[in-house]
């Protein structure tokens, strides 16, 4: 019985993700949510207390996962600027492949819990950047800087640079913007802007 209800839970829970890649948090209602799941519209609420639980549970398993493959971006060897770059580009990509879900993940509104978790999972990606400027300042490569207040800089500039263009930019222009948003990220962490397109970490 308890591995069923966990197999049910997680079914909810894969269904969710599927309609609010589709339509955001906005027209995600639990009644499509129980349809796309193949399950009754109440038994969601045996396993989630509340709309606002599920979504915020989503968002936590759509972030944990798009901050490991972050990490794994920034792991690969390279210059700091390099390495940055990359970091960029993957988150970048990734966004634009799901844009639906990267602007409900980003800025739709969903509830006090994602809310909340949405500037607490913004701390792991800080601690991505700063690593890297850490590391690139003690080879060298990086000007002495505020490596935490930079890195906090270049997330909120990430993110208020995707939110446009997610909405509205042509699939041939991404590339263009991706290039610029790369540079000016290194440009303001005191790297060379002419670094060459870094190989982005894209499939789920």
């Amino acid at each position: 019985m308890a591995s069923r209800l966990a197999e049910t839970r997680e079914e909810i829970i894969a269904a969710t993700l599927r309609v609010v890649w589709k339509c955001g948090y906005a027209d995600a209602t639990v009644a499509g949510i129980a349809a796309e799941a193949g399950v009754a519209t109440g038994l969601i609420y045996k396993h989630f207390p509340s709309k606002d639980d599920l979504f915020d549970e989503v968002f936590q398993r759509i972030s944990t996962r798009e901050i490991a493959v972050c990490r794994a971006a920034a792991s690969m060897t390279g210059t700091a600027a390099d390495r940055i770059s990359r970091v960029v580009e993957t988150f970048a990509r990734r966004a634009f492949k799901g844009r639906r879900l990267a602007v409900a993940l980003l800025v739709e509104s969903a509830g006090q819990a994602v809310e909340a978790d949405r500037l607490k999972f913004r701390r792991p990606y800080q601690d991505i950047f700063a690593d890297i400027i850490r590391s690139g300042v003690l080879a060298g490569e990086l000007p002495d800087q505020d490596a935490e207040l930079v890195a906090a800089a270049l997330v909120g500039g990430i993110v208020e640079c995707l939110i446009g263009p997610l909405s509205r930019v042509g699939n041939s222009e991404i590339d263009a913007v991706i290039a610029t948003l790369r540079a000016f990220c290194v440009r303001a962490s005191g790297g060379q802007s002419h670094v060459t397109r870094s190989s982005a970490i894209v499939m789920a």
